[in-house]
């Protein structure tokens, strides 16, 4: 009964700590817009920059506490990092043009992508590799999408942008595989 109660207090202890961080990082722009006029959030801005921290240090928190693998944890916190900066700079400036371009929705059909492929293949480490090379491959459809539908675009910003974008998706299906092959040879 001990343990069970210990376990209990330190889940929680770690979502306070998540909530802390989240509150910390959110006096930032909170100082900012006294010292300066470039940062002008609004209560909707707080409110949104908070569910999107939180809600991501939850799912690490309860993603990663399943597997004892540094790499499965890491690559948990690369594809969790590179979703909230994703939905970030869509919800900010947009990655096509403005916030305001309807193309940038097709970034909701990356995450879709991978939402759904990590539920088919329940989190497991091989599914999950191949559920964030697809993923990878969808940013990479949407930027050549984006490439040929849109006119007067920065090309070099946009295959910046995505490239980096692939190159998370694709360090953490890497990542993802390495805790495959950890997993079995632990099994061996």
């Amino acid at each position: 009964m001990k343990t069970k109660s210990t376990n209990i207090i330190m889940q929680n202890k770690n979502i306070i700590l998540i909530a802390l961080a989240v509150a910390f990082i959110l006096l930032l722009p909170l100082f900012a817009m006294q010292i300066t006029d470039e940062v002008a959030w609004d209560l909707a801005d707080f409110a949104i920059a908070g569910a999107l921290l939180f809600g991501t240090g939850l799912a690490y928190e309860l993603l990663a506490r399943k597997a004892g693998i540094i790499s499965y944890r890491a690559a948990v916190g690369v594809a969790l990092a590179a979703a909230l900066l994703l939905v970030w700079m869509n919800l900010a400036v947009g990655i096509i043009e403005s916030e305001d371009n309807p193309a940038n929705l097709m970034y909701v059909g990356v995450l879709a992508v991978l939402i759904i492929g990590a539920l088919i293949v329940h989190f497991r480490p091989r599914g999950m590799a191949r559920a964030l090379f697809a993923t990878a491959l969808a940013q990479a459809l949407v930027t050549v999408i984006a490439l040929i539908a849109e006119k007067n675009l920065a090309v070099f910003e946009i295959l910046m942008l995505n490239g980096f974008f692939v190159a998370l998706w694709v360090g953490s299906a890497l990542l993802f595989r390495r805790a495959d092959a950890t997993l079995n040879q632990r099994l061996e």
